[in-house]
């Protein structure tokens, strides 16, 4: 596989799933064993990875090679960098960025990386991956419930506040595992959890996630270019790039695939969602809730 040397490449479980069907079936087997067992099954030796995969050592190479590096030590060496990143503190991040800052105004900085991310996130999805997306939120056979972590449940309340107006049966979920039970009561096979997590993972996400799956429940994954543990439970998934100047990532292009999202179900379901926003301007009305001005 060749990349752009001016974008980092891929992470390597997603390199896998892509390179998947060029594979014979040892390596496939192979593959299937790391993405299983992802990234901790490829942080140890050669011979331990082909001994627990059931492989030999030369399909390792040859599985390692096809993804284009130069051998196992090159791809655990580019395993081990995702990982550092994946696993990045505040202040790694901080001193990150601080020791190349240029002499622009933090102001011309971050917007500059903001839009950067934004261009890099849009150039890296699939419409069609988008629109499948879309189809499933504004399917009113399905409930939707969505989760987000510690800086990430913003962006799922936000989703939750105006979902709930374009469409019924929205549902934010705490991360509190004590909610976790009566939250999940009701979810049935064909519902969908849109879950929002960036490093470095929650754990309570990764769980919630599980707890979907087991119900029947399409997982729909939100995430950085690292990917979310998440990400192999997800039937479809979003990519966005979010680093930033800063101790902590932006959010920005998760914002913005929100507010998309929103736009697109919005139009989809747009007979109703214009039915139920003509009944909700009356309830403002009778309770007064916006200040007017005469």
């Amino acid at each position: 596989m060749r990349f752009s040397a001016d974008e980092p490449p891929p992470p390597i479980e997603d390199q896998l799933r892509r390179a998947m069907d060029g594979f014979t079936p040892t390596e496939r087997k192979l593959a299937r064993h790391v993405l299983d067992h992802y990234p901790v099954a490829a942080l140890g030796s050669i011979t331990a990875l082909a001994k627990a995969a059931d492989v030999s050592t030369p399909t390792v190479v040859r599985l390692v090679q096809k993804l284009g590096f130069k051998g196992y030590p090159d791809f655990q060496n580019c395993l081990r960098t995702e990982v550092e990143g994946m696993l990045a503190s505040p202040l790694v991040k901080h001193d990150k960025w601080a020791g190349n800052a240029p002499d622009a105004h933090i102001l011309n900085r971050f917007a500059d990386q903001v839009v950067a991310n934004l261009q890099a996130t849009l150039a890296g999805l699939d419409p069609a991956e988008f629109d499948a997306i879309a189809a499933l939120l504004a399917d009113p056979e399905r409930r939707i419930y969505a989760l987000g972590g510690r800086i990430t449940h913003a962006m799922a309340e936000y989703f939750v506040t105006l979902m709930r107006v374009v469409r019924p049966d929205v549902t934010l979920l705490s991360a509190m595992a004590n909610t976790w039970p009566p939250a999940l009561l009701d979810m049935a096979p064909g519902d969908v959890l849109l879950i929002f997590d960036i490093r470095r993972y929650e754990n309570s996400v990764l769980q919630v996630a599980e707890l979907a799956v087991e119900q029947g429940a399409e997982v729909v994954l939100i995430t950085d270019r690292w990917l979310s543990p998440a990400a192999r439970l997800a039937r479809h998934r979003l990519v966005c790039h979010v680093e930033a100047p800063s101790a902590w990532d932006s959010t920005v292009p998760l914002l913005v695939l929100v507010e998309t999202l929103l736009a697109a179900v919005q139009d989809l379901r747009w007979q109703d969602t214009e039915s139920r926003l003509k009944r909700m301007e009356d309830l403002y009305e009778k309770v007064r809730f916006f200040r007017k001005f005469r």
